[in-house]
């Protein structure tokens, strides 16, 4: 098995495009039914052995998970009484798979309110009356989740090296990213805010305190960061950040996202792709940490 297969995002991006909104509505679930975590935690999913969860999420005496196994290329739905339901995933519009989802919760007994506006993206058509998004290719939605997975367990390795308040490895559906987040401790200026889609009461929120994070996106088709990259950024940023050499030659300073940037591809092509990401994010947070004068002592000594 790749564990870093080749992603190009023209040849999956109509898949990504639905994906990313069935996402979306799974991840509102967890946003209705988890308990208020800092920063926004608590509506992550997760990687799995075989996809993305929720996790348990409580309900009522028990709980609830939801998970996409993009092996069997199916959602299941399992309550702690022991219930189990399952939506094939397969092409149909968002609209469709939104009532299949809102059937499969009613029948293990769960009800749920959903906002169907999308998150952090231009388009507003509401889930329920989405018949543009429709096209599902499961093995370039498997390719996405390996790619996922290999990167999560870098995250999880780079985050064992932090002594202080750090993130989980977590998936954000409205982004559609995978993120680790480290903290200094201190209060960070206001964000402005501005995302699509998106109440900048949650952004102020998501960065209330100084962070430097790092994680792995698919790209966005018409952005300086159009094919999958690895990427790792400052708030607030200190300055320098655009200057300062990083490891290893391939990652670079992207000045309209204002992140460093490391090509998916460069680390396909590396001798040691795991290798080669891990230095990617140590090296910038070191960079980070030192023109932003965080103390040293967080870090592990290794």
């Amino acid at each position: 098995m790749n564990a870093w297969p080749a992603l190009p995002l023209g040849a999956w991006q109509d898949t990504y495009a639905t994906l990313h909104l069935w996402t979306q509505i799974v991840g509102k679930t967890r946003l209705a039914l988890a308990p208020p975590q800092n920063h926004w935690w608590h509506v992550t999913l997760y990687l799995t052995s075989r996809g993305l969860t929720t996790s348990p999420m409580p309900y009522r005496d028990g709980s609830v998970e939801i998970d996409f196994d993009f092996i069997d290329q199916q959602l299941l739905a399992r309550t702690s009484d022991g219930v189990v339901r399952t939506l094939p995933l397969v092409a149909q519009p968002v609209a469709e798979f939104y009532r299949a989802y809102q059937r499969l919760l009613q029948d293990i007994g769960i009800s749920v309110h959903i906002w169907t506006r999308p998150q952090e993206s231009a388009g507003t058509m509401p889930f329920d009356q989405d018949f543009t998004h429709a096209a599902y290719d499961g093995p370039a939605a498997a390719r996405c989740w390996r790619v996922l997975a290999a990167a999560d367990g870098v995250l999880k390795e780079f985050r064992g090296r932090f002594l202080g308040k750090s993130s989980p490895s977590h998936f954000w559906w409205g982004s559609f990213d995978l993120a680790c987040t480290r903290f200094s401790g201190a209060r960070a200026p206001t964000h402005p805010g501005g995302i699509p889609n998106l109440s900048d009461r949650v952004t102020r929120e998501s960065y209330s305190h100084a962070c430097i994070s790092a994680g792995f996106w698919p790209g966005s088709p018409g952005t300086p960061v159009a094919e999958p990259a690895f990427y790792a950024y400052a708030y607030p940023e200190p300055s320098g950040c655009a200057q300062a050499p990083i490891r290893p030659g391939a990652g670079h300073y992207d000045m309209n996202f204002r992140e460093w940037i490391l090509p998916y591809q460069a680390v396909r092509a590396a001798p040691d792709p795991r290798g080669t990401v891990l230095d990617f994010f140590q090296s910038t947070y070191e960079t980070a940490a030192r023109l932003a004068q965080w103390d040293p002592a967080l870090e592990r000594s290794r």
